[in-house]
């Protein structure tokens, strides 16, 4: 890849053809705020995509001790990156080590690149942009089932929620 090259294209969204639960629970994502001189990234494999207050919309959740839940708060964009399945182990890696530690891209070879005012992967198959519309924490006594809070937060932090405006949808162009 050369420096500086068009990775990325931007694609009207009713282009968009995937299945969600796949690539949001098998393959993954990256889910990055910030600029390109200060931006964190972090994997994620919880999510949705839909319709929500008359706009497209992704929905992700991000636990309260994460570090990219300061870039999220600190910024009105971030990206979604989606990757092709050799990216497993360059997502595994940044799902398991916290950019407070290391720098992630440099460490994965992943090389960010600015996409529609926010910070993306010049590797990503698809991002998608988004401007945040709603935050707000999961609550304990929102669990109709006690057993899926218990499983999944018995001992960690609970999640704080963000439904973000689809604003562009880019795909790979090489």
């Amino acid at each position: 890849m050369v420096e500086g090259q068009v990775f990325l294209k931007k694609r009207e969204l009713d282009s968009l053809a995937c299945n969600p639960f796949r690539m949001i629970g098998k393959e993954w994502y990256l889910l990055t705020a910030g600029t390109l001189e200060d931006y964190n990234t972090m994997t994620a494999s919880w999510g949705a995509m839909g319709e929500m207050w008359g706009v497209p919309s992704f929905h992700c959740v991000v636990r309260t001790n994460r570090y990219t839940l300061k870039y999220l708060d600190a910024n009105d964009l971030f990206t979604v990156s989606f990757f092709d399945i050799g990216y497993k182990p360059a997502l595994s890696f940044c799902g398991s080590n916290s950019g407070r530690d290391c720098d992630k891209a440099k460490e994965t070879g992943l090389q960010p690149m600015e996409v529609g005012g926010s910070v993306a992967f010049a590797q990503a198959r698809r991002v998608l942009v988004c401007r945040k519309m709603y935050t707000s924490m999961l609550q304990k006594d929102g669990f109709v089932k006690p057993e899926i809070y218990e499983k999944w937060y018995g001992e960690d932090p609970l999640h704080r929620e963000f439904v973000g405006e689809v604003l562009g949808y880019y795909e790979r162009a090489f």
